[in-house]
């Protein structure tokens, strides 16, 4: 089988033929049934080069339009170079890349800013063309590591419930993650069996960044005897109960938090009946729906806004991108400009 000649019907043949690899084209043609359009987010690692080549059959089988994009950061001064090679990689698949350059300056805090631009473009990109679903090639070792990043900064079941299969991001975009229940090296099997290269991303292993250092103490954990699949059992426990908070935290917002065009008022007083993991969900609900956030602010933050205004009968604080103003018994929340 020529690499060059691949068509959709090889292509279908080679996946479906492979028990372990039909299952995972199954969960990403469930994933995004309802979409008739998606954008698939290509870094070049081996779990996003299957990403792209599972939905380049998934394009050719139910005909769905399908944009491969690739966000250059260009913070390492090869980046540029790696996106053409990863671009000519996946043209001998007829998988056409789009590589957006990023123009902002990204020096301090440079995963969490990255990761945020990248989110960024990618909306901006799915707004302009119409798609409404941004589908990435998050696994169950990335949900793992996420967990212990969170548990290392104290993170409260909000954290450490870790990525959830389907987000809400700006405009109304769907965020699809449709691998997380398995494993990299699954993914790395589609990777090999098809790609003679693969683009790797060097600060992968670079110490300095504390989910390098996680990705070596799970192998650590392991040897110990503590099995990733145990972590990610936990990480499923949690989620059960974060879905059980969500429940509660609707009914608290429908009585006292009122959703206006140019502000979110807050009753105070009740707020402050509600247990902590309440008033921390109230809080970061609020955040995302006023600011158009991603990200939920840190919970020490959120927990020493909330001490501020219980402290002082006036005041005003900014958080997660959002200007919060104590005003007698009342919260005003508006956008921060």
């Amino acid at each position: 089988m020529k690499r060059k000649n691949l068509n959709a019907a090889k292509l279908k043949d080679v996946v479906l033929k492979d028990k372990k690899i039909s299952k995972i084209y199954l969960k990403l043609n469930l994933t995004t049934k309802n979409t008739k359009s998606f954008l698939a987010a290509i870094s070049g690692g081996s779990d996003s080069m299957a990403l792209a080549l599972l939905s380049k059959l998934l394009k050719e089988e139910k005909n769905k339009k399908v944009y491969f994009v690739h966000v250059d950061h260009a913070i390492r001064k090869n980046s540029s170079k790696e996106a053409l090679q990863l671009k000519n990689i996946l043209k001998k698949y007829q998988i056409h890349l789009k590589i957006i350059k990023n123009k902002k300056t990204i020096q301090k805090n440079i995963q969490k800013n990255a990761r945020d631009t990248r989110y960024q473009i990618l909306c901006d990109f799915c707004k302009k063309n119409n798609v409404k679903s941004l589908v990435t090639a998050h696994h169950k070792d990335d949900q793992i590591e996420t967990f212990l990043i969170r548990l290392s900064r104290g993170s409260g079941v909000e954290g450490l419930s870790s990525m959830s299969e389907s987000t809400k991001l700006n405009y109304g975009i769907k965020l699809l993650r449709p691998f997380l229940k398995f494993r990299k090296e699954e993914l790395q099997i589609i990777s090999k069996k098809f790609f003679k290269k693969i683009i790797k991303d060097p600060s992968n292993k670079n110490k300095k960044f504390l989910r390098t250092n996680i990705r070596e103490l799970t192998k650590i954990l392991k040897n110990k005897g503590i099995e990733p699949d145990q972590i990610y059992k936990s990480i499923e426990n949690i989620s059960s109960t974060k879905k059980a908070i969500n429940f509660y935290v609707k009914q608290s917002l429908k009585k006292f938090v009122k959703f206006k065009k140019r502000e979110t008022i807050l009753d105070f007083n009740m707020f402050q009946k509600e247990p902590a993991d309440i008033k921390f969900k109230i809080i970061n609900t609020i955040v995302k729906n006023r600011a158009a956030s991603y990200y939920p602010p840190r919970a020490k933050k959120v927990l020493n806004l909330i001490s501020r205004f219980r402290s002082k009968s006036n005041q005003k604080s900014t958080l997660g991108g959002c200007i919060f103003e104590k005003r007698k018994n009342f919260v005003h929340v508006t956008k921060e400009f």
